[in-house]
């Protein structure tokens, strides 16, 4: 990678950063705000919870990319040459897909190893429920 790329995923790992800082952590107020009121409609508390519980997930993914956009935005300064190489094999991730994930730490073929599931079928087919 030359240095003219590495300046280019610097920039949309800085603008990454900048979006991720700005945002205001996700926060779905609750329906019911004291134990007297329960409420007319019985659908509103569950969904309420589930939109809660969505908010909290994406609120942790990005503290996770958060974390990652700045541990590639250390590398990039601390050891520049090393950036965009896959941290299992070594070998260099492809561009594309550091542009497309400035801050991707594996390889397709390293990350899909991790991501494969062990030890259970997966489904060939459509019909397949296993």
């Amino acid at each position: 990678m030359n240095a003219k790329q590495r300046d280019e995923l610097k920039g949309l790992l800085l603008a990454l950063h900048s979006e991720l800082t700005e945002k205001a952590p996700a926060r779905i107020e609750p329906n019911r705000t004291d134990d007297a009121r329960i409420g007319g409609d019985e659908d509103e508390q569950p969904l309420n919870e589930m939109m809660q519980a969505i908010a909290s997930n994406r609120n942790r993914n990005q503290e996770g990319v958060l974390a990652r956009v700045l541990k590639a935005l250390a590398k990039l300064r601390d050891d520049p040459d090393s950036f965009g190489d896959c941290e299992e094999c070594g070998d260099e991730v492809p561009l594309g897909r550091l542009r497309a994930m400035p801050y991707a730490e594996l390889c397709v073929t390293c990350q899909g190893g991790k991501d494969a599931p062990k030890g259970r079928a997966t489904r060939r087919k459509l019909t397949d429920y296993t």
